[in-house]
């Protein structure tokens, strides 16, 4: 953050000032053991934690001032004294992103949300100076300590903007302001509280209500739902259907050492190499690509920045141990992207295909259904066993099982049940594929797989 005292933030969230306003902020925080000299300490209360608790140690830590909702007593350093302590981080970071008139582009869909954030800001960053989300960090706690990093040097950002409810998004648009959109996959997440694909097409689309005439929307093409959608926005279509204004030809899967295509975009033929696994990659290749086009890149710097992706975390990650290949991509998952890694399982050099799911969350009513279905593409998939933990997760082994009775199955209720019955399920070169809802803590077993 640049630009800013104490003062000044005061008088943008609304908030009493309690002390010295004179100082100047450097940046904004929400986890007292990130706070640096300069920084401003937001305090937010949570259910097991209340940043409140934690004022005196980010002053002790050098802390210009803090954000509260309520003074501690005693406290003569500066606080901001508000209502509630999140509304004001919003409000700061709506008036921060206003101070730049750079692109800014918003990112959102059900699936692969941060592999296309990261893919864009790496053929950006060929030639401008990129701000990127950092990890995952797009809620409403999350997209505002992204644009509090802006800095007068940077060309371009890449904002990830995620909603699990109706009315999530209207938050994030006032904030990021997005100057274009980019839409990957609308599919069956969050369904608990979305209702339905329509449901999540609605709230994650209209973003575009707040957007202007001239802005763009680039949209997956293969997509039913979002190759029907309308806006006023131009709309740019990427994919593999022959519609696409953007589209991948001849591609060709390496199994772990990536993949290569070429994107045909009108008379545009670029020649690329992913370098990482998965068969979803040729999306995010195809998003960096359209967003790069449509800014105006070179093929070369188109190429270099899709060749420079790098994964992030535990999202389609192999391991090859002396035992195994694993696949470690347990950060989260829903019934596209786990049917997206049991399709990709297929181009790696293995022996059996294991794959050990656990519960999908935050599905609704159609919850078991949708959790024998990926049953059933897991069969289909040719994995030989399907090992499951927890008690939605058993509809994957029943359907699988109802699929293809060659498929082996084996089910557990908890993970400490699994654990120790896994190396007797598993063979010397087996493909393991670890996937759940991040919830189910599956980092466990890929640690136990790993060190195996």
């Amino acid at each position: 953050m640049t630009g800013y005292c104490v003062s000044d933030i005061a008088a943008i969230t609304g908030g009493v000032l309690s002390g010295d306003g004179a100082a100047l902020v450097t940046g904004v925080v929400i986890d007292s053991r990130a706070v640096t000299p300069g920084a401003l300490f937001a305090a937010i209360p949570g259910e097991r934690v209340d940043g409140h608790d934690y004022i005196g140690k980010a002053f002790d830590l050098g802390a210009a001032c803090c954000l509260a909702q309520r003074v501690p007593a005693g406290e003569t350093r500066p606080v901001i004294c508000v209502p509630d302590t999140a509304a004001a981080l919003e409000t700061l970071a709506r008036a921060y992103r206003a101070r730049f008139s750079i692109p800014v582009l918003g990112v959102t869909g059900s699936v692969g949300k941060t592999t296309a954030k990261e893919m864009v800001a790496s053929v950006l960053s060929q030639r401008w100076n990129t701000l990127k989300t950092e990890k995952n960090f797009n809620n409403q706690l999350g997209v505002p300590l992204t644009l509090f990093r802006l800095e007068p040097e940077h060309e371009a950002a890449v904002v990830e903007m995620g909603v699990s409810h109706f009315g999530d998004m209207a938050p994030l648009a006032a904030m990021v302001q997005p100057t274009a959109m980019l839409f990957t996959i609308i599919g069956h997440a969050h369904l608990e509280f979305l209702r339905d694909r329509r449901g999540v097409l609605q709230e994650k689309t209209s973003v575009l209500d707040t957007m202007p005439a001239d802005a763009v929307a680039f949209c997956n093409g293969d997509d039913d739902l979002l190759r029907a959608m309308t806006c006023r926005q131009r709309k740019v279509t990427f994919g593999l259907s022959d519609g696409c204004d953007v589209r991948a030809v001849d591609v060709r899967d390496l199994g772990d050492s990536g993949s290569t295509c070429t994107i045909v975009a009108g008379a545009r033929r670029i020649p690329v190499h992913i370098r990482a696994y998965g068969q979803h990659m040729v999306y995010a290749a195809l998003e960096g690509a359209a967003v790069g086009i449509e800014y105006g890149l070179t093929d070369d710097e188109i190429i270099r920045g899709i060749a420079a992706y790098q994964p992030v975390g535990s999202r389609a990650r192999v391991v090859r141990t002396a035992r195994y290949t694993v696949i470690d991509d347990c950060y989260n998952a829903n019934p596209d992207s786990t049917a997206a890694a049991l399709r990709s399982m297929a181009t790696l050099p293995a022996g059996r295909r294991v794959a050990v799911l656990g519960n999908m969350g935050e599905l609704g009513a159609p919850a078991a259904v949708l959790h024998r279905e990926t049953g059933v593409c897991a069969a289909k998939a040719g994995v030989s066993l399907v090992i499951t933990c927890g008690e939605l997760a058993r509809q994957i082994a029943a359907g699988a099982a109802a699929e293809d009775p060659a498929v082996a199955t084996a089910s557990f209720d908890t993970l400490d049940a699994l654990l120790p019955a896994l190396p007797g399920l598993l063979q010397p070169g087996d493909c393991v594929l670890v996937k759940a809802s991040h919830s189910m803590q599956f980092e466990r077993i890929v640690q136990a797989l790993t060190q195996a």
